[in-house]
């Protein structure tokens, strides 16, 4: 469960003041899986940083109960100059889970061969993505967030990232950002709409649909 208790963010650059949110009061329950819909700016990637704790809010509380991702695909978390192994190493660790079988299972998921004990910077951007989302899905949390992207590579490797991910969804709640209607239903049965400022979550996925598409006639 993931509780926004009166939160602000506010970005400040000279004298423009951007507001993604303000006083928002929120409750993604245990067991979800919510589509966040938002317009360019919205402020959605901002959204899964404060949700992550990889970004502080301006003012406010988030309450997380459970583990929760670092968004599914992302690279920050590798250090470019050690390799895989070593950069899956210190992430088990962090996380509290056995290094052995971690690494085991995203060296044989990620298919990397001789690459995986390289440095990642040597690594091009579909290797980068593979290991990425490999380590992604090699953890157990308890919430997981998805910024757009569920699925990298070529078609063989994006069914195998559906497969884990669908695997992964049985027993976690998610909450994924993205524009793509088609994608937000596919994976989520609730809906938010993040707009001016304003966070809303619908019990319905078809009536935050409305919401939003409502909000893109009117743009």
């Amino acid at each position: 469960m993931i509780q926004f208790d009166r939160v602000n963010k506010v970005y400040k650059a000279k004298e423009e003041r951007r507001v993604i949110l303000d006083d928002c009061d929120a409750v993604f329950p245990a067991g979800s899986r919510v589509g966040v819909l938002g317009m360019n700016g919205a402020g959605k990637s901002t959204l899964l940083r404060l949700i992550a704790g990889s970004e502080a809010p301006t003012r406010g509380k988030i309450i997380r109960r459970g583990r929760v991702s670092f968004p599914v695909g992302f690279t920050g978390t590798f250090h470019p100059l050690h390799s895989a192994r070593e950069n899956i190493a210190f992430l088990a660790h962090v996380y509290d889970m056995d290094r052995s079988e971690v690494s085991g299972w995203i060296e044989d998921f990620s298919e990397l061969g001789r690459y995986f004990d390289m440095p990642v910077a040597t690594y091009s951007s579909g290797m980068f993505a593979r290991i990425a989302f490999a380590t992604s899905f090699a953890f157990d949390f308890d919430v997981y967030l998805v910024d757009e992207a569920i699925e990298v590579g070529d078609a063989r490797f994006r069914a195998k990232c559906a497969e884990a991910f669908s695997y992964r969804m049985q027993s976690s709640s998610l909450v994924l950002v993205s524009q793509n209607i088609y994608t937000i239903r596919q994976y989520c049965s609730q809906g938010a709409v993040l707009s001016g400022g304003t966070l809303k979550i619908y019990d319905s996925l078809d009536e935050a649909l409305d919401v939003y598409e409502h909000i893109l006639r009117t743009s």
